[in-house]
């Protein structure tokens, strides 16, 4: 199961990708056997191609700059000490090593630092009785890329939005059945067990979090140096700003959670405040779906029944008997954030109240 896991990834990769690494190695061993015809097959500019096609353009661009640079400098390095130490096995060797503690001295990233390496030995190995090797490596290299780039450009860069919606939309459905897995508790007796099981389920937000702000970075990488970002970036700007509501929102669920487990009284919902507080979680669930939609329109199937903002004005009550304003108040002021975040202060409506003597 672990070997599995190891090299098998957990989704594929999109047809039109692949298609596109087969067409752009296709096509730059063609062009470069047209183009070079003395000398060993184009396998540089083959991979050069293969390794430039990635997801999206900005990444395109990293590969081609990172193998390109490779290449030149494991040219040079491998020419250099071949002139100066000639091309015996020690030699090969020594440039290998060269090359990488020269890459970590410079900071190299990992796959420039590889092909330095890579492109010394294959010079010092198979270049050393074939005249100009070095500079038609290099110029083979560059085809490469220039041709993965091309093909990259030429088959519509692919704009990585829809993972990001269902990412969000996920987390954003998760953080309202919090809410109201929290509504309900307030209002019902429950176990240690149970109690235990919400701050539990209140705790999935983080995972689920982190996968949308992952989905979102990886959209807004596949938007840049994309010919057809401007279409997209205003709907990118609204995932990120529901991610962030959504973010905060989640941060004060949790406080509320952990606050009425660490504070739990079974007389606590007997508290007029708490009733008030329970049914204004339930409507904050509905407003954190109704930005949602707003923000996610294709994502999610069913509709709201209804679309109006739900949350009421602040409450009013008298304070709770004994110790239990400290759940009270901790409640209180976490549900006063959720209302801000969700754009609820300052709006109009009719507030839930109740009084006791």
């Amino acid at each position: 199961m672990r070997l599995t896991a190891a090299v098998r990834a957990s989704a594929r990769d999109p047809l039109l990708q692949v298609a596109k690494t087969a067409l752009a190695t296709i096509v730059a061993w063609i062009v470069c056997d047209l183009l070079i015809t003395d000398g060993p097959p184009p396998v540089f500019g083959a991979i050069a191609a293969m390794l430039v096609v990635q997801p999206s353009l900005n990444q395109s661009l990293t590969k081609g700059v990172e193998r390109s640079v490779g290449v030149v400098a494991g040219v040079f390095l491998a020419t250099g000490m071949g002139v100066v130490l000639g091309t015996s096995s020690w030699v090969v060797l020594l440039a290998v090593s060269a090359a990488l503690v020269l890459s970590w001295a410079l900071r190299l990233t990992s796959g420039s630092g590889i092909q330095i390496a890579i492109t010394a030995l294959l010079v010092l190995t198979l270049g050393a009785s074939t005249p100009d090797y070095a500079t038609i490596r290099i110029v083979e290299t560059m085809i490469g890329a220039v041709i993965g780039i091309v093909v990259h450009l030429l088959l519509v860069p692919p704009v990585a939005l829809a993972p990001a919606r269902t990412a969000l939309d996920l987390l954003g459905e998760e953080t309202a059945e919090a809410l109201e897995r929290l509504a309900d508790a307030l209002v019902s007796r429950k176990t240690r067990p149970g109690r235990l099981l919400l701050l539990h389920d209140a705790r999935r937000l983080h995972p689920l979090r982190d996968e949308a702000t992952e989905a979102i970075d990886a959209a807004e990488d596949s938007l840049l140096l994309n010919p057809r970002a401007a279409r997209y970036r205003g709907e990118l700007g609204a995932l990120r700003d529901t991610l962030d509501m959504l973010n905060k929102v989640g941060t004060q669920v949790r406080g509320m959670t952990r606050a009425y487990v660490d504070h739990y009284d079974e007389g606590v919902r007997e508290e007029p405040l708490v009733v008030g507080i329970s049914e204004e979680l339930r409507r904050a669930a509905h407003d954190t779906r109704l930005k949602l939609r707003l923000a996610v329109p294709r994502t999610s199937p069913d509709a709201l029944d209804d679309t109006q903002p739900a949350l009421t004005e602040p409450l009013d009550t008298s304070a709770p008997q004994g110790m239990r304003w400290v759940l009270v108040g901790s409640l209180m002021e976490d549900l006063r954030r959720i209302r801000h975040e969700l754009g609820a202060d300052g709006r109009g409506g009719q507030g839930h109240s109740s009084s006791s003597d």
